[in-house]
């Protein structure tokens, strides 16, 4: 089969996890992306939620087994030739669905053909073949250096820092916020001090989450006890003592994927709507969340559908937005969030 040459490379990528508006959860899981001509090549896949078989929490040995794979050095882990391109992000079972796709080598050339979404052990071009995808060519040294590159330390690529360090003065939304974290799998701690965590301690946070009471002598100590362990981390500070909002901030200052590279890139929430900027299809949902006088939660989920690439600006209630309110904008891979502007 004739195929077109086209770019490989590979990208850091993030399946955003977070508490959902129906009382639901959904896993975190970095991976590491398929970059084809510039582009992720689950971008192409229409509104997929999914990871490659590149995630960063499986152990080394099985991450290098599927580096290995992909290079061809060991058996197709499926019939007819056919290798595992995307999986479920929540358990990685084939029954639940995944993009597969042949690859096989052409002298020096390697080819990714037939793309497919395949539920058993035998896929079905004609009934769920991605038909407008591929065949894609790629020049073997630059496939093997980019996936060579992830292997080259014997210990896999160095784990992304999913801990998060809690600081505020609500201990049972700090508590809360906790469990919920550890639920979609993102490590959480609470410390009133930081300057007591020793430096080694430090260095397993990928970010710092101040809730609205702490002051900025307190937020200060805590940036200076980082800088003096060397470690730079995203700071956070709580919108609201809402625990899926501060989640979807979290998740956000945790995304380490580039911007280019990401589905939803704005969000802009002010007179009454939301505008929000996706690069390519997907699935979009906002919700709003509202703290009334009594400082109790109200949720709206304002809007849950595919919408193309480009600026979409979506009427929000002006009810769901009355007094205190964040916009909350969640595609499968990111999620934004805004405090809502008068």
């Amino acid at each position: 089969m004739s195929a077109a040459y086209a770019t490989f490379g590979l990208a850091p990528a993030t399946r955003a996890g977070g508490v959902l508006a129906d009382g639901g959860y959904q896993v975190h899981r970095d991976f590491v992306d398929f970059i084809v001509d510039g582009r992720p090549l689950l971008f192409q896949l229409s509104d997929l939620d999914a990871v490659s078989p590149l995630a960063s929490d499986i152990p080394p040995a099985i991450f290098t087994e599927q580096v290995r794979s992909l290079l061809l050095e060991t058996e197709p882990p499926l019939p007819d030739g056919r290798f595992v391109i995307y999986g479920c992000p929540e358990c990685a079972d084939l029954a639940c669905g995944a993009v597969t796709a042949v690859i096989e080598r052409d002298g020096d050339d390697y080819i990714w053909r037939d793309f497919a979404w395949q539920t058993e052990d035998h896929a079905d071009l004609d009934l769920n073949g991605y038909h407008g995808i591929g065949p894609f060519r790629f020049a073997g040294p630059e496939y093997r250096a980019a996936l060579a590159a992830l292997i080259e330390d014997a210990d896999g690529p160095p784990a992304p820092r999913r801990r998060v360090l809690l600081i505020g003065a609500r201990v049972a939304v700090l508590a809360k916020l906790a469990a919920a974290l550890r639920t979609i799998g993102i490590g959480a701690d609470i410390t009133q001090d930081a300057r007591a965590v020793p430096a080694e301690e430090l260095r397993g946070y990928g970010a710092v989450a101040f809730g609205r009471a702490v002051g900025e002598a307190e937020r200060a100590a805590v940036r200076q006890a980082f800088e003096r362990a060397g470690v730079e981390v995203a700071y956070v500070s709580g919108l609201a003592p809402i625990v899926p909002l501060l989640v979807a901030q979290i998740e956000h200052a945790l995304d380490r994927s580039p911007l280019p590279q990401r589905r939803l890139t704005g969000l802009v929430a002010a007179d009454g709507e939301a505008a929000v900027d996706v690069t390519s299809a997907c699935r979009v949902r906002v919700t709003v969340y509202r703290l009334d006088r009594l400082y109790r939660t109200h949720t709206q989920e304002v809007f849950d559908g595919i919408l193309e690439p480009g600026r979409h600006r979506i009427p929000l209630d002006p009810k769901a937005v009355k007094g205190e309110s964040f916009v909350v904008a969640r595609t499968s891979g990111s999620v934004l969030v805004e405090p809502m502007g008068k």
